[in-house]
């Protein structure tokens, strides 16, 4: 079959009922000079390996985009991560970023939440609201969501060991809304072993953090059909200090393990696969960056339907999330920032991104204010990012140089998943400290070149200046913390103290045991019963996990 005929059968079938679904927003799209830009650009000549390396936007490999139009048909989902302080003041946030053109929640819990410490624990002293939001009850998620209606958002929850609880909590809060679970979409990061590798807010040990991931994806496959149960994170990788090469591959092999762990828990591969989804770094290499979510993208493809034997086409689909890359922002001349920023939201549009968080002016400073956030969702909308929406999806298909380079970004990922594969996978790979220490040795030579001025940082080591920093500061006031104890105190004296008892019980009963613990999660964070308490519960019966030194 020729390249033409190809085309024709896709425009017959992928396309048509894409079209079907979703219209395109005009019906001409042209440059400014007023030239056409037709909807898929294709080599003049046939190619013979065009099928297997590009293939068709919407059909595999994927490696020109999920979708057969994507933003001529629909923009990708504006977030901007965001959370801090009570749930008061979080949620003022959430509605002002509504109000200002974002379209999906992107929720930053604080670093008790993150590892499953109510707000009155010891060892939450000094930390509560400080880098996201307070959550410890359902009553506080309540507060966190007044008046958005959750039928109509959608959410993205950035929290991974105790990802379970929150998901309850949200569900919880839906239902008293009036709202169907099957009506909820949205995203919990729920990434475990990229905590052990790169992050650190990790609970449990490895066995049960997988068993409490799998009761994700069974229970949302049946009960939450659109909603994301998992973001396989690549980016906590990239801000540690990888190269775009180790990010696709340890977020692979991540994905792998993932997939791995579900199959052996009894789940077929079809019910789960096309509600994972992963979240990517958008780093200042603008061409690099391109090719490496064409690459990651190609290579899952090949993982789900070669490796897995997945049947559906969404099982195969790589889905991402990007947000720009907060390890290269400067707290000098911050200004610039904002150029950083838009170069590496352009690299995530033009390769291909489901949904995009832009880094706000002031991030590596201090929580950002309402102008700094209202500039980086504004940078979205701007030339040349704006510009870039208006075309195809896979503009640069077919430059010699991005193919080259999602050539061997490629090659190099599978190098390194077939080495993991070797030491057993991604958990033993980890615990022999092998990722830990790649990522390590690129962050040290990453200094060095930045060190020695082969790596120019406008600021930092060359361009700099004297200068006072003029910016507004968004302050945290500590006396959210003793509100939150006091609130804490108020729920559990009026709250039925027998039903609590009971149902903490009947979680440790049920932790000891296999079967699904969300629904009981959710009958817990109904009646009251806290994050901590829920935690706790399970650092009884599990104990928590301590990294060992490599």
């Amino acid at each position: 079959m020729t390249l033409n005929e190809q085309y024709k059968k896709w425009q017959e079938n992928t396309l048509k009922k894409s079209l079907e679904k979703f219209k395109e927003r005009r019906e001409r799209f042209e440059t400014s000079a007023g030239i056409e830009i037709p909807r898929l650009a294709l080599p003049v000549d046939d190619d013979p390996d065009y099928g297997e390396k590009l293939g068709f936007p919407g059909e595999y490999p994927f490696t020109r985009g999920v979708q057969p139009t994507m933003y001529r048909s629909r923009f990708w989902t504006m977030r901007q991560y965001a959370g801090f302080s009570t749930a008061e003041e979080s949620n003022k946030r959430y509605r002002y970023l509504l109000e200002q053109g974002q379209t999906g929640l992107s929720v930053a819990f604080d670093l008790p939440t993150q590892i499953g410490y109510d707000a009155d624990d010891p060892i939450a002293q000094g930390e509560v609201g400080k880098v996201g939001v307070s959550i410890s009850s359902i009553r506080d998620m309540e507060q966190l969501f007044d008046q958005i209606p959750l039928d109509k958002v959608s959410t993205s929850m950035t929290i991974n060991a105790p990802a379970g609880v929150l998901l309850a909590m949200y569900i919880a809060v839906a239902k008293r809304q009036g709202v169907e679970m099957k009506q909820l979409r949205g995203t919990i990061q729920n990434d475990i072993l990229k905590e052990y590798v790169a992050r650190g807010t990790y609970i449990f040990p490895p066995a049960p953090s997988m068993r409490l991931i799998t009761d994700i994806f069974a229970f949302c496959a049946k009960e939450v059909p659109n909603w994301n149960t998992i973001s396989i994170s690549g980016y906590h990788i990239r801000e540690a200090g990888s190269t775009s090469v180790q990010e696709v591959a340890f977020t692979l092999a991540n994905g792998i393990a993932y997939v791995e762990a579900a199959l052996k828990a009894g789940l077929n591969v079809d019910d789960f696969a096309g509600q994972l989804s992963f979240f990517f770094n958008a780093h200042n290499n603008f061409l690099e960056e391109v090719a490496k979510f064409r690459a990651a993208r190609r290579l899952w493809a090949k993982i789900m339907r070669e490796r897995f034997k997945a049947q559906k086409p969404s099982s195969w689909q790589l889905r991402f999330h990007t947000q720009t890359a907060g390890s290269t922002l400067t707290a000098q001349q911050p200004e610039n920032n904002v150029v950083r920023v838009t170069i590496q939201a352009l690299s995530a549009v033009l390769g291909g991104t489901q949904s995009l968080h832009t880094n706000s002016m002031d991030e590596a400073l201090w929580l950002p204010t309402e102008k700094s956030v209202r500039v980086a969702l504004r940078t979205r909308r701007s030339s040349p990012t704006d510009r870039a929406s208006r075309i195809r999806w896979a503009p640069l298909a077919g430059s010699y140089l991005i193919e080259y380079l999602t050539d061997e970004i490629e090659k190099g990922a599978q190098d390194y998943i077939a080495k993991i594969d070797e030491m057993g996978g991604a958990m033993q790979a980890i615990e022999r400290g092998f990722m830990q220490n790649e990522i390590q040795n690129a962050a040290y030579a990453a200094q060095q070149a930045i060190e020695k001025k082969e790596q120019i940082v406008v600021g930092v080591n060359q361009f700099t200046v004297d200068e006072v920093l003029m910016l507004e500061r968004l302050k945290v006031d500590p006396a959210i913390e003793l509100g939150q104890r006091e609130r804490l105190a108020a729920l559990r004296a009026n709250r039925d103290s027998a039903k609590v008892a009971e149902l903490l019980s009947r979680l440790e009963n049920l932790a000891r045991e296999t079967s699904n613990l969300i629904p009981l999660f959710i009958e817990c964070v109904e009646n009251d019963v806290t994050l901590g308490e829920i935690c706790n519960t399970l650092r009884r019966v599990w104990g928590e996990y301590v990294a060992e030194g490599f």
